[in-house]
């Protein structure tokens, strides 16, 4: 007999899906069974074998909501959801913009308030499902140069806080992932090798290393409320 796959019959969506750690989480669990639908600006609509791609911008609250009623009507309520789109501004404070910083924001922080919103009350009402939010070592750590991407990142682990309160004893569970420097092209501009202090890419952690904690954390058993990981690079010897 074949041994049946930990997500079969399972429904995740996942944000900013379209590479980099969004794209790891997607393929990661599809491997284990599920119908991974994926959402990011860059995808064209389009369907395959337990496959769902849709094209929406997370900070439009008009395109979540068409996208997400979408997937409802069509497949059904989403199980698991992975809110891992966001951008990462590398700049002095002074260096960025405010446009820079309203951007920062929206795609960090509203995005996944918009889509928590959206699907919270039915999952609440139906008794199950998981919500993931990917964070990072700046939700937890000020680091100099990031006064964008942190102010995002510090919100969202307090939104996360208050999920977690909010869905206490409802069946829905709260995961929040917070990982340090991943080598994904989200560093190309920045060029961390170049500049002194940073973590050189061959040294950072791999998409795939927060892909197996989020499929780590949503294949627990009911009983157990994997609320916090944290993923640092191993310290090498000089």
């Amino acid at each position: 007999m074949t041994a049946r796959a930990p997500l079969d019959g399972v429904l995740a969506l996942v944000t900013g899906a379209s590479r980099g750690i969004g794209f790891a989480v997607a393929e990661s669990l599809h491997g284990a069974g599920a119908h991974v639908v994926r959402l990011a600006r860059s995808l064209g609509d389009a369907s395959s074998e337990r496959r769902t791609d849709l094209r929406c911008d997370v900070t439009d609250v008009a395109q979540v909501g068409q996208a997400l009623a979408r997937v409802i009507a069509d497949i059904a309520l989403p199980h698991i959801v992975v809110n891992n789109a966001g951008v990462f501004v590398s700049k002095p404070i002074e260096s960025t913009t405010p446009a820079e910083f309203a951007q920062s924001l929206a795609t960090n922080l509203t995005a996944p308030f918009l889509v928590v919103r959206a699907l919270l009350p039915e999952m609440r009402r139906r008794g199950s499902g998981h919500l993931v939010t990917i964070g990072s070592v700046a939700d937890h750590v000020a680091l100099p140069g990031s006064a964008a991407y942190a102010a995002g990142k510090f919100g969202l682990r307090g939104m996360h806080g208050v999920i977690a309160a909010e869905v206490a004893g409802t069946g829905v569970r709260a995961t929040l992932i917070s990982p340090g420097p991943v080598d994904t092209e989200m560093w190309d501009p920045v060029n961390p090798d170049a500049r002194p202090g940073f973590t050189k890419r061959k040294d950072m952690l791999r998409a795939e290393d927060v892909a197996e904690a989020v499929l780590f954390a949503v294949t627990r058993p009911p009983r157990v409320d994997v609320t916090e990981l944290r993923l640092m690079p191993a310290v090498r010897a000089p």
